[in-house]
């Protein structure tokens, strides 16, 4: 039989069984866009954090004190960070193109009869540049002409909570019943990696933190800028050398902790990889019991048509002809499902995306994988039906009842 003639016979069968034909099909529309879902909130996922860490700089180092657990407690090491560190790491590092110190003092922020919970960070100018803030009005405080003056710059969260209703430069913020002057604004950068909203900060030199808020010479971290991609391990061993030469550390364990943007990029983004993977590989189950479902409906389909099929062969069909026949109907219904399916999957994730606002990327890779999967699964389950089919003895198959 011709390709065209198969196809016709196998479209009269299954309109001949609309309700059982569309619960078959069902099975497959459900598994395909369920899969098609998750593997597009998983891209998704992977492409938000992506972006929201490179939106924090994409060459940033990070450098802490290094904390160890002794007898189940966290413990930080007494070696601790000094100004003179940002000063040599600056000085010294050939792979580092902007470095800037990191302390923090929490309280409230308030203007008149507004208040904000904000923290308040100590940085050099060099911060905004490896995070990349940007300044909207105003200027940035300079490192040696503003050493410990009681200046901030604050973000767009600040300006709405504090001054809702003009603007804020030259105006005065109480922080721990210390004033600070507003001198510039940030532009907007949203939500950060983990959530937190980047715009919800006030930076001031850190002098001004270390002397007049916190009254120490430590600081917690040191955030530095490698001079571009792929410098970021020589960076990490320059800094940790620089470190250690400088104290003489001769200890096998390293005194401070190096975490640089790419790692941070790759932990997540390989998280977010076994997420998308569990959440594919339990969708795909319903795929499963979709083919099982076209499994069952065509051994049911072959013992109705018992009949049809031993008068086709006494009219001399061949066995091969039977088979494609039931394979073809196999098929069909896979293949129908799965174009419903991936449809409805990316209905599904454009209005997930624009109700819930969640990131939901759908990829044309996860698309004609699916399609493919649907075919292989409308021959895989349907053979077997079809090569029973194929086998049955003509003269039995007459006298079936």
């Amino acid at each position: 039989m011709s390709p065209l003639s198969l196809i016709k016979v196998a479209m009269k069968a299954l309109f001949r069984n609309r309700m059982r034909t569309f619960l078959s099909v069902l099975g497959i529309v459900i598994g395909v866009a369920a899969v098609i879902a998750m593997v597009a909130m998983g891209e998704g996922s992977k492409q938000s954090i992506k972006d929201q860490m490179t939106s924090m700089g994409t060459n940033a180092i990070i450098i802490q004190p290094n904390r160890d657990r002794r007898g189940g407690v966290q413990t930080e090491s007494a070696v601790s960070l000094e100004e003179e560190d940002v000063i040599a790491i600056r000085n010294e590092a050939q792979y580092i193109d902007a470095v800037s110190p990191m302390i923090t003092a929490n309280g409230q922020a308030i203007v008149g009869n507004n208040n904000s919970p904000t923290q308040l960070s100590g940085i050099s100018s060099d911060y905004l540049k490896i995070r990349n803030y940007e300044i909207e009005d105003g200027v940035m405080f300079d490192d040696d002409a503003d050493r410990m003056a009681k200046v901030c710059v604050i973000g767009q969260t600040v300006v709405k909570n504090l001054f809702p209703e003009g603007n804020p430069l030259g105006k005065t913020i109480r922080y721990k019943s210390i004033p600070l002057k507003v001198i510039g604004t940030l532009k907007s950068k949203g939500s950060g990696d983990f959530g937190q909203d980047q715009d919800d900060v006030i930076f001031t030199p850190y002098q001004t933190v270390m002397k007049r808020f916190n009254a120490t010479t430590e600081i917690r971290q040191i955030f530095c800028n490698s001079i571009g991609e792929g410098y970021a391990e020589k960076a990490t061993e320059e800094i940790m050398g620089i470190l250690k030469e400088r104290r003489q550390w001769t200890k096998p364990t390293d005194p401070f902790r190096i975490f640089t943007q790419e790692e941070m990029i790759t932990m997540m983004t390989n998280t977010s990889d076994m997420l998308s993977m569990v959440l594919t590989v339990i969708a795909g189950i319903s795929l499963l019991v979709g083919g099982i479902g076209i499994m069952n409906i065509m051994y049911v389909s072959v013992t109705e048509r018992t009949k049809e099929i031993g008068l086709r062969m006494a009219i001399g069909a061949r066995g091969r002809d039977i088979l494609l026949q039931f394979l073809f109907e196999s098929v069909m219904i896979s293949l129908l499902g799965g174009l419903i399916g991936i449809a409805l999957g990316i209905g599904a994730s454009q209005a997930v995306k624009a109700i819930l606002n969640w990131p939901m990327v759908v990829s044309a890779t996860s698309v004609v994988v699916s399609f493919g999967v649907c075919f292989v699964t409308g021959v895989f389950f349907g053979w077997y039906p079809a090569r029973k089919a194929s086998n049955l003895d003509p003269i039995e198959a007459l006298r079936f009842e």
